[in-house]
């Protein structure tokens, strides 16, 4: 009975790594598309000058706002700076602040509003829908014929509207996405992996998909839409908290084309804390699959080719490897125990190959990017990657659990700080600090119980595979530590911090 238990978790363990080998594998494709670009085509996949305007049309801008003190103010200006005719254009900010944002919003949009901008501030008595209730609730006031929309940390440049505007030459054209850079790119290793982590994801995947006719999506912000595609799709939905994703599928799936323009860019702001990554990250994680769930049925049900199926399923389930890493983990010590008497030559031949595939494809995609884009000097911190996914894992399947078993769920914003040295509002340090002490509540058991291969593996003289062994238990320390830090930082800074004597 024992024998037949460990040859079903020998089974999931290495149906975990083949998961991870076929992502990898999927990386590496992406990867061998765009180096045919830069270095066989030796062209853009889009021209960088825009198609002629004939005409400025209705623009409407939304930013959607919530609690972002820091912010706040620095977004409306930039949107109010848009070259584009004031009487084509119509600015909302979509405010369901609770906090003493809605003061600086406030102030801000009347002082633009008396010099004759054309912005208007909207609130809603509650929060309904979160994200997607907002933009909906914005849609019944747009006066636009396309709606571009910036987060509170994003900065577009004043000409951005006359950068993308005139790529809805074509009727079916229904979504312009730009490219995010990163204002704090340089402020920290974990700023520093994100943009390296990020960048790819739009220079690479965004670019092939555009190209070759492929479903790829909105990221919330940083975009245009044709109004038009919106309501014929559905609308902003909230049965998921990746909206975003969701319309994206479902606007593509009606027939609106989407174009990814590499060379128009917008500056962000990156999470700041492990903390404020991880709950990131958790959102778009279970998002993701909840967007699967609802959207993979019309999609194979749909007269598109099986190419734009497969790439579709592959892009909407990549969330699953979160899953499969978690199921590696806790395996990984009874097919050991399993497979003992296992010779070196079998692992070399048969287990390396598919760590290779499952690790080794996704830090060369990684790298390679880093490489051939002139980020040479911060190239190294992607060795973290592999530590960092594993500590992350556990939390990240949780989020995988949730998106399959619930629908939609709260929208838990991401604290941006505008670059200064405050540590955010009392709520988001709750929310950081209850997430860092659930964290550690959980990795330090994982941490653990991944001590028990590797000192196995040690006391069988198995060497070669200690490099790979050793990869768990340093990824649960990694976090714990990163963790611990950020919970010892808060603690001393509210200690230390001057009472309030008014």
């Amino acid at each position: 009975m024992m024998e037949y238990f460990l040859d079903i978790l020998t089974l999931l363990h290495f149906s975990g790594i083949a998961g991870l080998a076929l992502y990898g594998i999927h990386r590496i494709w992406f990867l061998i598309c765009w180096l045919s670009i830069r270095l066989i085509r030796k062209n853009k996949l889009h021209g960088t000058k825009p198609p002629a305007l004939d005409d400025h049309p209705k623009v409407t801008v939304q930013v959607p706002l919530y609690n972002e003190p820091l912010v706040a103010e620095r977004v409306i200006d930039a949107v109010v700076r848009l070259d584009w005719p004031q009487e084509k254009l119509d600015i909302q900010i979509l405010d369901d602040s609770t906090d003493v944002t809605r003061e600086i919003v406030l102030k801000r949009v009347a002082k633009w509003a008396d010099i004759g901008v054309p912005i208007q501030l909207i609130r809603r008595t509650g929060r309904d829908g979160y994200k997607a209730g907002a933009l909906r609730n914005g849609m019944a006031l747009c006066k636009g014929e396309f709606i571009a929309l910036f987060d509170a940390d994003f900065v577009p440049d004043p000409d951005f509207l006359e950068k993308t505007i005139p790529w809805f030459n074509k009727k079916n054209v229904g979504m312009v996405q730009a490219r995010w850079t990163f204002i704090n790119a340089n402020q920290s290793w974990l700023t520093r992996l994100q943009a390296l982590l990020l960048s790819p994801h739009f220079s690479i995947e965004h670019q092939i998909r555009s190209d070759r006719g492929l479903f790829f999506n909105f990221n919330g912000t940083a975009g245009v839409w044709r109004k038009q595609a919106i309501e014929t799709s559905g609308g902003w939905q909230d049965d998921t908290v990746t909206e975003d994703l969701d319309l994206s599928y479902r606007a593509q799936i009606k027939g609106w084309r989407f174009l990814y323009l590499d060379h128009v860019s917008v500056l962000s702001e990156l999470p700041t804390t492990l903390s404020h990554f991880r709950a990131q990250q958790e959102r778009w994680t279970k998002g993701a699959v909840q967007t699967a769930i609802k959207i993979i049925p019309s999609l194979l049900c749909s007269p598109l080719s099986l190419k734009i199926k497969l790439e579709g399923m592959a892009h909407l389930m990549a969330n699953l490897c979160w899953l499969f890493a978690l199921v590696v983990t806790l395996t990984l010590y009874p097919v050991i125990i399993h497979r003992i008497n296992i010779g070196i030559y079998q692992i070399l031949w048969f287990d390396l190959p598919l760590f290779m595939f499952s690790s080794g494809a996704i830090i060369c995609y990684y790298l390679m990017h880093s490489l051939m884009t002139g980020h040479r000097r911060f190239a190294w911190i992607i060795g973290i990657l592999p530590l960092l996914s594993i500590g992350l894992s556990p939390c990240f399947s949780r989020c995988v659990f949730q998106g399959i078993f619930q629908k939609g769920g709260e929208f838990i914003r991401t604290p941006k700080l505008g670059l200064s040295h405050t540590r955010g509002s009392a709520q988001d340090l709750f929310h950081s600090c209850a997430n860092d002490i659930w964290a550690l509540l959980v990795n330090v058991p994982f941490m653990l119980y991944s001590l028990l291969p590797l000192t196995l593996t040690w006391q069988q003289g198995t060497w070669v595979a200690l490099p790979f062994i050793s990869l768990f238990p340093m990824g649960f320390f990694l976090v714990i530590v990163v963790d611990l830090y950020n919970l010892i930082k808060g603690y001393w800074h509210d200690l230390l911090k001057p009472c309030d004597t008014s």
